[in-house]
């Protein structure tokens, strides 16, 4: 049995690729009161002694939409660079990488990891990310897997579009899109956890992957979605006309690296969701639903 180190394992993909994984592998999943990521010193000794066939690292500071960013860049970094210095000491590294890696102040339709580079991004988070694939790419087994947008189970309904719209649809509120209609990758977080397994377990011939599905979705046609599967006819507001940005990637590498990939499409996908919170209805609550981050 491998044994797996995960960090961030308290979010939102963490806690799904420790679930995912804990069945089949060693899983070692340390909260940040076990581990602290920003003490180089400590990292090293936990990694020296874990014994680790593959780590993924998923921690990230900040995640919330309103959470104070003022220096989480800056601490993200240093956290993903106390893992990563020591690969000699585990066998690979998985980075849970993001589109906003491209520079997310433009359009990005379909971009390919053939891209990276030609602009550096103007925003922290995207700076950050950036910084990582610009270390990744001088170093030794360590593979990025860049993520565009991510759902499903355990993530923050109060801030994270498909879950909130869900849990709207459930209490009977209008779903609402914060600010403008946008074209997304939006990729099921069971297939993320299953393109992670298979880079834990065979490795990648390039360092870096667009994770990201076949289709692309907006956000106005995953609320009429949601509406639909609700049975009910819930009015549906966006705050502000016209689109935004495209965010979608290509991924023409990673079908390449897993030929057998098949991904959940946005209907079954939602659908599944919809059925999960509507089993824990009695834990949700109605003020995070509808407060707006």
């Amino acid at each position: 049995m491998q044994n797996i180190l995960i960090t961030g394992a308290s979010g939102f993909i963490g806690r799904n690729l420790a679930e995912h994984l804990g069945s089949r592998y060693g899983v070692s999943a340390p909260a940040s009161a076990e581990l602290d990521l920003l003490d180089a010193a400590a990292v090293e000794k936990f990694v020296k002694n874990g014994g680790f066939d593959a780590v993924v690292h998923c921690a990230n500071k900040g995640g919330a939409r309103n959470a104070k960013t003022e220096g989480i860049a800056e601490a993200n970094l240093r956290m993903f660079q106390n893992v990563a210095r020591c690969s000699p000491h585990f066998g690979k590294m998985i980075q849970i990488g993001s589109g906003a890696e491209y520079d997310k102040s433009r359009p990005l339709v379909r971009v390919r990891e053939s891209e990276f580079g030609s602009r550096v991004p103007k925003d922290e988070y995207g700076r950050y990310k950036y910084e990582c694939s610009k270390y990744i790419e001088g170093a030794e087994g360590i593979t990025c897997l860049r993520v565009f947008g991510c759902y499903g189970k355990y993530e923050d309904y109060s801030t994270r579009f498909v879950s909130n719209a869900i849990c709207r649809s459930i209490f009977g509120l209008p779903v609402t899109i914060a600010n403008r209609n946008v074209v997304f990758s939006y990729l099921y977080v069971d297939d993320l956890c299953a393109i992670v397994e298979h880079f834990i377990r065979h490795g990648g011939r390039h360092k870096f992957y667009n994770a990201v599905p076949d289709e692309t979705a907006d956000l106005l046609s995953i609320a009429g979605k949601v509406a639909e599967i609700s049975g009910n006819r819930l009015p549906i507001v966006v705050k502000n006309p016209g689109m935004g940005n495209e965010y979608s990637g290509d991924n023409s590498l990673l079908k390449k690296e897993i030929p057998s990939l098949r991904f959940t499409g946005m209907d079954e996908g939602v659908q599944k969701l919809h059925k999960w919170y509507e089993g824990r209805k009695g834990s949700l609550s109605r003020s995070r639903i509808t407060a707006e981050g």
